[in-house]
């Protein structure tokens, strides 16, 4: 009897960290599930492709979609090897830039430890989703795997605007994320 119960507490002990952490093996389709592509594009810079995106959405979000209060997804399948420091640096550069005000630099700095700890170091092929949660802020994925959860709904808007914020450094890209233009 105390071997079986010996046993019995061993599982427990291994199944309950395993039922608790069941988010950190979940796809993002789980935070969105009636979500559907609105458009897709690529980014190419001097004629070399960086990555292919793809905006989803529970519904088709018309004009500026970092003012609508409404769930989506944006996928990035990276063509090309791309240093999580790099990743890090570009976006805040972005963020920086597309800020109304001169962020703050505590903020900031807040800021980019939340993405160091979203991102990887990327090879061809690997995939990265973000996801914004209103109200609530962005969810990261590393292929099928959620890699942070970053709670700061002002963070999730600067991220995002990156790409879908009129202002953006690719208009053209924009356009076929919202699905306004072909890629």
């Amino acid at each position: 009897m105390t071997l079986q119960m010996d046993r019995l507490f061993r599982h427990l002990i291994c199944l309950v960290p395993m039922l608790l952490s069941a988010d950190l093996f979940a796809d993002w389709r789980e935070a969105l599930p009636d979500a559907r592509r609105v458009g897709s594009g690529e980014l190419r810079v001097f004629g070399f492709s960086i990555y292919s995106a793809q905006f989803w959405s529970p519904r088709l979000i018309v004009g500026d979609p970092t003012g609508v209060n409404m769930p989506f997804a944006l996928e990035l399948t990276y063509r090309r090897a791309i240093s999580r420091e790099d990743l890090v640096e570009a976006s805040i550069k972005e963020i920086r830039r597309l800020s109304p005000t001169p962020p703050n630099s505590e903020l900031m700095a807040r800021w980019e430890q939340e993405m160091r700890q979203a991102f990887v170091d990327v090879r061809a092929g690997d995939r990265i989703t973000g996801v914004y949660l209103p109200a609530e802020g962005a969810r990261f994925y590393v292929g099928e795997n959620l890699r942070h959860v970053v709670r700061d709904d002002a963070f999730a808007k600067a991220f995002f605007a990156i790409w879908l914020d009129p202002r953006t450094r690719n208009p053209q890209l924009r356009a076929q994320l919202l699905g306004a233009a072909r890629p």
